[in-house]
C-alpha cells in the first residue's frame, strides 16, 4: 500500500447508508466503523442523517441517535480521516453547520437538486468561514441536460465550492452519460470534479471508472454497498479494481475487506442487493432514498411498490417530496378499486 493517491475516496456508509438502516445508527456502531475506516487510511468519512444535517423528522425518518453525537464520536476516533457532513439547504441550517464544524467536521457537502444550485451560496460561504472544505453536490443529475449541469456547476464554483460533484441519486445514468457530464465539467470549471453513484442498474462501478477516466478525482463509495436503494459504488471492490488498474487510492484493501465482512455485514437488516424495488428506482429515475418509503406505502395501501415508483418517475418527483409517495399510493389504490 502507498500513501500516494490519484483519487480521494469519501466513504458514505455512515450517511447514505443511514437510509438502509432507517437512520438507526448507534454511537457504538459509528465508533467501530469510523475507527476501522481511519485505520484503513480512508481520507474522508461522511457522517450525518441520510438526508443530511437536521434530516431527522417524520418526513424523512427519525434518527435513533442525535447526529451531533454520531459526528462527535466519529471525530474522536479519526486521527487520519477527515469527517464530512452533508447539508441540504432548507432541511439543514447554518446553525447545524456551525455545530458540526465545532465538533470537528472538516468538510461540508452542500447538496441541491441539479437545477437549484442558487440555494447554496450562503451555506458554502459560511462553511468556508468555518474553515471547512466545501463541496457542491448536484443531486438527481440525470434530470438536467449537460449544458444546464455546466451552468449549475459554475454557480457552485463561483460560490466557493472546492469540488463539484455529479450525483447520480437515482442510479439512472448510463456510462456514456457519465462520460459526457464529467468531460463537460472538466472543460468548464477549475475546481475538483467528483462522482457519487448508485447501483440500482448495476452500473455504479462502471460509471465510477468512467468518471475517473474522464478526470474525476473525488469519488464516493460505500463499504459493503451500504447506501440508499441498491447502495453505492462498493468501496472495498473499488479499491481492488483501482489497484488492478494502477490507480492509487492510498486505502488498505485487506482492512476494508475485513471491515465489510466483520463489522458492516452484521449491521445490515437485509443483504444489500438489487431488488425489484431498487431496480425500478434506476429504471424510472427515482431518488434512491424513496425505496423504503415506497415499500411501506405499498404495504399500507395494498398496491405494488413498483407502480408507485414508476408513477413518481413520470411525475419527476425529487428529493424532499417524500409526501408525494403516500399521495401516489393512495391514488393507485383508489384507481384499483374504481376499476374492479
Amino acid at each position: 500500500m502507498t500513501n500516494e493517491r490519484d483519487i480521494l475516496i469519501t466513504e458514505v456508509a455512515l450517511r447514505d447508508g443511514s437510509h438502509a438502516v432507517s437512520h438507526q445508527y448507534t454511537v457504538d456502531q459509528v465508533l467501530k466503523v469510523t475507527k476501522a475506516l481511519n485505520d484503513a487510511n480512508v481520507p474522508y468519512i461522511e457522517v450525518s442523517h441520510g438526508d443530511g444535517l437536521a434530516g431527522s423528522s417524520l418526513q424523512y425518518g427519525l434518527s435513533r441517535t442525535n447526529e451531533m453525537e454520531l459526528i462527535e464520536a466519529a471525530v474522536s476516533v479519526a486521527d487520519k480521516s477527515k469527517i464530512a457532513v452533508l447539508l441540504l439547504p432548507g432541511i439543514g441550517t447554518l446553525h447545524e453547520l456551525k455545530e458540526a464544524a465545532n465538533l470537528g467536521a472538516k468538510m461540508a457537502r452542500i447538496a441541491t437538486h441539479v437545477t437549484e444550485a442558487d440555494v447554496a451560496p450562503q451555506h458554502i460561504a459560511y462553511a468556508k468561514e468555518l474553515g471547512m472544505e466545501t463541496v457542491g453536490f448536484l443531486m438527481m443529475n440525470h434530470m438536467a441536460p449537460v449544458d444546464k449541469l455546466v451552468e449549475q456547476a459554475k454557480l457552485m464554483e463561483s460560490y466557493g465550492a472546492d469540488t463539484v460533484y455529479v450525483v447520480d441519486s437515482a442510479g439512472y445514468l448510463l456510462p456514456g452519460q457519465v462520460r459526457e457530464r464529467i468531460r463537460a465539467l472538466k472543460q468548464s470549471v477549475g475546481v475538483n470534479i467528483g462522482f457519487h453513484g448508485h447501483n440500482n442498474l448495476s452500473l455504479a462501478m462502471a460509471n465510477t471508472l468512467v468518471a475517473i477516466e474522464e478526470g474525476a478525482t473525488r469519488i464516493d463509495g460505500s463499504v459493503r454497498c451500504l447506501g440508499a436503494g441498491a447502495g453505492n459504488t462498493q468501496t472495498e471492490v473499488l479499491i481492488a479494481v483501482c489497484e488492478r488498474m494502477g490507480i492509487k487510492t492510498g486505502v488498505d484493501l485487506y482492512k476494508m475487506m475485513d471491515l465489510a465482512e466483520d463489522i458492516i455485514a452484521p449491521l445490515l437488516p437485509v443483504p444489500q442487493e438489487i431488488t425489484k424495488d431498487s431496480l425500478t428506482l434506476g429504471y424510472a429515475g427515482v431518488y434512491s432514498s424513496f425505496a423504503l418509503h415506497s415499500k411501506r406505502a405499498a404495504e399500507k395501501f395494498g398496491v405494488d411498490s413498483r407502480d408507485i415508483l414508476i408513477e413518481l418517475g413520470k411525475r419527476k418527483v425529487v428529493g424532499g417530496q417524500e409526501d408525494m409517495i403516500v399521495e401516489v399510493a393512495a391514488e393507485i389504490a383508489k384507481s384499483k378499486i374504481a376499476n374492479l
